[in-house]
């Protein structure tokens, strides 16, 4: 066969890496929406955000099932497989994702669609079953207490050093992140660290001086 006759061959005949029948097809989607179902429960199980978002979730099985018809498609012909490089490279995500688990849920579920697509789904059940172990394990573990702001409202600006010296005396950590100062009031943003912190916002308040006192996490979450 002739450099002509090749080029023929694989570029307007179609190049296939293997025969790719319907049985196959059905297998392979078969594999990876069940796979993707998986991962839709487990993430709906260990989600620890205060709204849990349905949509994106339901997300991950159809990117699952999507990207496997990609890499399908790929296999089957050498020149989809260039068209679809080349739609896909002009498409472009906006949302954006901010918690770092989801963002490993979906990277896992288009993990997913790939290797069954290439026909390796034994591997994306065991790696599946691998993330598994490590999620459950690592989401066992005691969680550190992350530092958190302490915003207290005084009567007057004298009261600051009694107000810190409690701060200290119930947080292994304290720092003053900003003082706003008038004749008669005084605000306070301490970053904290604090075991009990129901002892230090009752100990606050008990200070006359102290009108009111918060709590406020990182992810905007307020306590008092």
């Amino acid at each position: 066969m002739g450099i002509k006759e090749i080029i023929k061959k694989s570029f307007l005949e179609g190049y296939a890496t293997g025969d790719i029948g319907l049985d196959t097809i059905l297998f392979c989607t078969f594999c990876t929406a069940a796979i993707a179902a998986y991962i839709f429960i487990l993430y709906k199980n260990i989600n620890k955000n205060s709204f849990y978002n349905r949509n994106f979730n339901l997300s991950l099985i159809g990117m699952a099932v999507i990207t496997s018809a990609i890499i399908l498609t790929i296999q089957s012909n050498i020149v989809v497989s260039l068209g679809m490089v080349g739609a896909l490279s002009i498409v472009r995500f906006r949302t954006a994702v901010k918690d770092p688990v989801d963002l490993m849920f979906l990277f896992w579920s288009i993990s997913v669609g790939i290797i069954c697509g290439a026909g390796f789904a034994a591997i994306a059940v065991v790696a599946s079953i691998a993330m598994t172990i490590l999620i459950v394990c690592f989401s066992m573990l005691p969680e550190a207490r992350e530092t958190v702001v302490l915003v207290v409202n005084a009567s007057s600006y004298e009261a600051e050093e009694a107000i810190m010296k409690l701060v200290k005396e119930n947080c292994r950590y304290a720092k003053t992140r900003a003082r706003n100062l008038t004749k008669t009031s005084l605000n306070l943003a301490v970053e904290v660290k604090t075991k009990d912190q129901k002892a230090l916002i009752e100990g606050l308040m008990e200070m006359d001086s102290v009108l009111s006192t918060s709590l406020v996490e990182h992810d905007g979450n307020v306590t008092a």
